[in-house]
């Protein structure tokens, strides 16, 4: 079994930044993508960004792309979300998520662990 853990989440005003951590632990395995989910209220969760292991394939959701980067320290089994000039439209509880592949997808089902989420609040 594997654990997620996020953390960084919290409030800012908009223009500001963010950057969430998830951090694996267990019966950790590799390869493996790691990537950052979304729910914001009254809404579906989708997808916004996704590593391959090596950090070579990566993918976002059209909406964050250049201003969320997504990067991953292996030795730490640990994923980063760095957010900046975050808009109110951002607000959510993000989740981190691992798929036992090495290719990224944008499809949750395909995901097979998943964190209890961090919540993000942005302010107009």
């Amino acid at each position: 079994q594997v654990q997620l853990v996020e953390s960084g989440g919290g409030l800012v005003q908009a223009g500001g930044s963010l950057r969430l951590s998830c951090a694996a632990s267990g019966r950790t395995f590799s390869p493996y993508v790691m990537g950052w989910f979304r729910q914001a209220p009254g809404k579906e969760r989708e997808f916004v960004a996704a590593s391959s292991w090596s950090g070579r394939i990566i993918a976002y959701l059209d909406s964050v792309k250049g201003r969320f980067t997504i990067s991953r320290d292996n030795a730490k089994n640990t994923v980063y979300l760095q957010m900046n000039s975050l808009k109110p439209e951002d607000t959510a509880v993000y989740y981190c998520a691992a798929r036992a592949s090495n290719y990224p997808t944008k499809t949750e089902r395909e995901y097979d662990y998943w964190g209890q989420g961090t919540r993000v609040t942005v302010s107009s």
